[in-house]
């Protein structure tokens, strides 16, 4: 009795402190639109021709550019309804942003070359996504190489956007958002960001949220597939003084 009691008690306490299924990075979906690709993964959403999200694990040993941009955009055939493509952003006065950049996929040839699926793109003005958004890409690639392995999730925002470019109808999101957990043994941080699809003034940490917060802009369950009470400590607050360091 007292061998089943111990035995119990450890299954309670795994219950507790263990990742529940699902990939830690992924926020939470039913599987309708989802698409694995060999470094990330995404929803697709069709009537805005672009992901709802793409998700990864950033690892510090893939750090290393083996292989150049291909700057080669390609229909994804993965996304059975179609996705968007060339002609779409062609003098639409958008860049091709990418979701899950191109410069965090440069460890492996492919990758790189499904870095440039047009379902890890959305229309990004020039002055944001070659600014700000450039810069809070690479602050990550170094928290990446900071903590071993971090984990990344981003996304347009459409919900009021009314605006869309090209003969599919390439819905131009109002803001974009990505937020980042570092989860090991000895931390566990998380901090979001949300900026406005525009030239954005200011630092990085001028656009900071928590993971909550845009859980209730975006209506996205976030890390659920982390213990509950971890998820919600984690995802109710931000340390700035951790994340400047």
């Amino acid at each position: 009795m007292k061998k089943t009691f111990e035995l119990f008690s450890l299954l309670i306490l795994s219950s507790c402190i263990a990742p529940k299924s699902g990939l830690i990075e992924e926020p939470k979906h039913d599987g309708k639109d989802y698409i694995k690709h060999f470094a990330y993964s995404l929803v697709y959403n069709e009537t805005n021709e672009q992901a709802d999200w793409v998700s990864y694990q950033l690892l510090a040993s893939e750090m290393v550019p083996n292989f150049d941009r291909t700057d080669k955009f390609l229909v994804d055939t993965m996304v059975l309804t179609g996705s968007a493509d060339n002609s779409d952003y062609k003098n639409s006065g958008y860049d091709k942003g990418h979701l899950a950049p191109a410069a965090d996929m440069a460890w492996n040839e492919q990758a790189m070359k499904e870095s440039f699926y047009f379902s890890n793109i959305s229309p990004q003005l020039p002055g944001f996504n070659r600014g700000i958004w450039k810069k809070l890409e690479e602050k990550v690639r170094d928290w990446a190489k900071i903590y071993e392995v971090i984990y990344v999730t981003t996304g347009p925002i459409c919900n009021q956007s009314t605006k869309t470019i090209g003969d599919n109808a390439v819905m131009i999101p109002t803001h974009f958002y990505k937020t980042i957990l570092i989860y090991n043994d000895s931390i566990k941080q998380s901090i979001g960001f949300v900026f406005p699809n525009e030239k954005c003034e200011g630092e990085i940490f001028d656009y900071a949220a928590t993971v909550d917060s845009i859980e209730l802009i975006i209506g996205k369950d976030f890390y659920f597939a982390l213990p509950d009470r971890q998820e919600k400590n984690i995802e109710k607050q931000v340390d700035l003084s951790f994340w400047r360091k």
